[in-house]
């Protein structure tokens, strides 16, 4: 022990690159904690970023399918109501170059619509965002042409029959009238129609099934008994 003493007090000296050495050492762990803590905080951040990105993107794809779904719904309320159709021709005619504009930008949108927001890649967001304005922009510019003609493009006697099937057709949905009378309307009235309006076939079997739900539809209207 007392060696040891001996040794210390001559080499006291040591004492100072010691000290230095070990606050050297305490300021570099120091240092590379920081670090450490940096970087942690660091990924965290970007992790948030991301996740927020993340539920951005989302709700963007969500806010896209639910305009898609309005513009449909609008479109369905002429597919599914003849009396609509009566009133605004133009919205099933293919030889008029809006309604083609339309139907080819509701065909655009359909094709990407993703089955929900999670499937859609962040590269077809642009596309399918694209595409779901047009198909809305489309439709409301055929829609303003629709309401602007309504039925001028057809003659006197053509829109005769065409209010004719419009009262007929409300016989044929009054669930006060006999099932023979609402299926002898509706028979008549798509008659009245015929070669005026082209009906869809989804437009058709609404019909039938709100204004002739007891109707043979295995014959053509004219084959039917009036």
């Amino acid at each position: 022990m007392e060696s040891l003493f001996e040794f210390l007090s001559d080499k006291w000296w040591l004492v100072f690159p010691l000290t230095a050495f070990a606050g050297h050492y305490a300021n570099s762990w120091r240092k590379a904690s920081e670090r450490r803590h940096r970087r942690k905080v660091e990924l965290l951040t970007l992790k948030n970023q991301a996740r927020e990105t993340g539920r951005a993107a989302t709700a963007e794809v969500e806010a896209l399918m639910a305009t898609h779904d309005a513009t449909n719904r609008r479109w369905l309320e002429y597919e599914l109501d003849v009396g609509k159709l009566i009133d605004f021709p133009l919205m099933t005619d293919v030889r008029e170059p809006l309604t083609v504009a339309f139907l080819r930008a509701k065909r655009d949108a359909d094709g990407q619509r993703p089955v929900s927001p999670a499937d859609l890649p962040a590269a077809h967001m642009e596309s399918y965002r694209k595409a779901v304005n047009a198909f809305a922009v489309a439709l409301e510019v055929a829609e303003r042409e629709a309401r602007r003609i309504r039925d001028s493009k057809f003659t006197g006697p053509e829109r005769e029959r065409l209010a004719t099937a419009r009262k007929l057709l409300m016989i044929a949905e009054n669930g006060a009238a006999t099932p023979a009378e609402r299926q002898a309307a509706y028979k008549r009235a798509r008659r009245e129609l015929d070669g005026l309006i082209v009906l869809p076939d989804v437009t058709i079997a609404a019909l039938e099934r709100r204004a002739a739900p007891g109707l043979d539809t295995g014959r053509a209207p004219s084959d039917q008994p009036g």
